[in-house]
């Protein structure tokens, strides 16, 4: 089994050199993470996580819980936490709260359990004080849930004044929002602050609607929209959607029941995932989060808080968002 000794003489660099071009060093060039990329191919090399573990005394392993990975949005976000990861040395052990206050509780023990190095959390339903118990690097996902604790997230309030007013610039005069859970501990409802806040100014008439964080699929957001939202939607003409899937259930529901988007409804949603720039029938204006942005500083500061090292201090971050205009508006 060839070692990394035998992938710096094959690349004619060294040891060091190799080490640092698969733990992403900025300083390396890309002609050098060429030659060390390429040899890693030709021999066949895989790095001993076990002997470099035990080296360090870590797990080299970064614990990751999220409501739902198989949300579009989710997923995307896991993977590019998950190449960061991978990128610096580090493997993810991927967790589905699936918004259960006690499976959310049973992986943090979990988690402590298997020594992880340090926790992303993105699923936030349970009492603070079991993530102030955790004795390893915590970082949230639009969750503030401790001072102490940073934090990483789009700017959600920006992209509910931007999404409002973007409907309020197109005509609309009686909108609707159909939000998360406003009771959640969660950076994301900002954007119901930001919708609120934008209608009061412009002496437009709203309404909120909240749905279940426990289910984001399509199929529950369209039986949601015929059971909670249908009997409102005669007397709306905008909707801002918390989601891009909850926008594209309600453009189909409008679709299945003669309402035209966007003569007679508009729709804006959020996220902008894959999901959402593949789809072009429709084209659904919405709020996009940088997605890719988010994963990477999210793993970077976690792996920054685990290696403690003494050149980064960590901040919670905001990150901008901005409107995509589509056919639905």
């Amino acid at each position: 089994m060839p070692s990394i000794k035998d992938v710096a003489k094959h690349a004619g660099v060294s040891i060091t050199t190799v080490s640092r071009v698969m733990n992403n060093f900025p300083s390396i060039s890309e002609s050098t993470r060429k030659k060390v990329f390429d040899s890693i191919r030709v021999l066949d090399y895989h790095p001993d996580y076990i002997a470099r573990s035990l080296s360090k005394k870590q797990s080299l392993i970064i614990g990751v819980i999220i409501p739902d990975c198989s949300h579009v949005f989710f997923s995307e976000l896991i993977k590019h936490i998950e190449m960061t990861a991978q990128n610096n040395g580090y493997k993810i052990l991927l967790c589905n709260s699936l918004d259960d206050k006690e499976k959310e509780l049973s992986y943090i023990n979990m988690l402590k359990e298997k020594r992880v190095d340090g926790i992303i959390m993105g699923s936030h339903l349970i009492n603070t004080e079991a993530y102030k118990s955790i004795d390893k690097p915590v970082i949230t996902f639009d969750r503030c849930i401790d001072d102490k604790i940073p934090y990483i997230g789009s700017d959600n309030f920006t992209g509910g004044v931007l999404a409002t007013k973007h409907l309020i610039d197109k005509g609309c005069k009686r909108l609707l929002h159909i939000s998360g859970s406003l009771k959640l501990a969660s950076l994301a409802n900002k954007r119901s602050d930001g919708f609120k806040l934008t209608c009061l100014e412009n002496n437009v008439s709203y309404q909120i609607i909240e749905y279940q964080h426990a289910h984001l699929t399509f199929e529950y957001f369209y039986s949601f929209i015929e059971q909670e939202v249908s009997r409102f939607l005669e007397d709306i003409d905008g909707v801002f959607c918390s989601n891009d899937i909850l926008a594209y259930a309600l453009y189909v529901y409008c679709l299945n029941h003669n309402i035209s988007v966007p003569d007679k409804m508009k729709i804006i949603g959020y996220d902008y995932s894959q999901f959402t720039r593949i789809l072009q029938n429709p084209k659904i204006t919405t709020i996009a989060q940088p997605i890719q942005v988010l994963g990477e500083l999210l793993c970077t500061n976690i792996i920054h808080l685990i290696e403690d090292d003494p050149a980064t201090k960590i901040y919670s971050q905001i990150v901008a968002v901005e409107l995509i205009e589509g056919t639905t508006t």
